[in-house]
């Protein structure tokens, strides 16, 4: 089975823009590819070759907490199956500059995986984590909901970018459906 579409996680409008939580968005903003808004999903949609294959791209317009609206609306009507998903979203759990590849699972407390969950109506379908690191582990003495709606500091910036470039040189792979190399090159690569 290979990646059909590829969703990225975040909040719409200009002021979540270089929030963490958008770090989602922040990789599909890599792709060469004008997203067009479509109403019928309440997302930004485009399509894309990887692999030679195409790939569907979402953002969806929603806020975090609803984006299964836009992921079950865009399934349903192209009749993607959960496992030729491809979600991207922020991870608190992991330091800036981590990516790692899971499939289900549960959600971690992210309300958009929540949502996404709920539409799909099972977990069982691919996550593409991308560290953002908790206040605590960083030492900050915020809470996790402002936390996430800020900046990352300017030291933190670089290091989720590398961590996006590194999920970018797998896509290839995920899209062919050689997951576990993927995760091999994901994981292991030097940090």
């Amino acid at each position: 089975m290979s990646i059909r579409l590829i969703v990225g996680l975040g909040n719409p409008g200009p002021e979540y823009e270089q929030t963490r939580h958008n770090a989602g968005f922040w990789l599909l903003d890599q792709f060469p590819v004008s997203l067009q808004r479509d109403k019928n999903f309440n997302a930004l949609v485009g399509k894309t070759r990887i692999a030679g294959q195409e790939v569907w791209l979402l953002q969806p317009q929603t806020f975090m907490n609803r984006s299964g609206q836009s992921v079950g609306a865009i399934c349903r009507f192209y009749k993607i199956t959960p496992d030729q998903i491809l979600v991207v979203h922020d991870e608190l759990d992991m330091l800036p500059g981590v990516a790692k590849l899971k499939k289900g699972g549960s959600s971690g407390g992210h309300n958009g995986l929540k949502d996404i969950t709920a539409a799909l109506g099972t977990q069982d379908y691919w996550r593409l984590r991308i560290g953002i690191g908790h206040p605590r582990t960083l030492n900050l003495n915020q809470g996790v909901a402002d936390f996430v709606l800020h900046r990352p500091r300017k030291e933190e910036q670089p290091l989720i970018d590398e961590a996006i470039a590194k999920s970018m040189d797998v896509l290839p792979l995920m899209v062919d459906g050689e997951f576990a190399e993927a995760m091999t090159r994901l994981h292991t690569s030097a940090k």
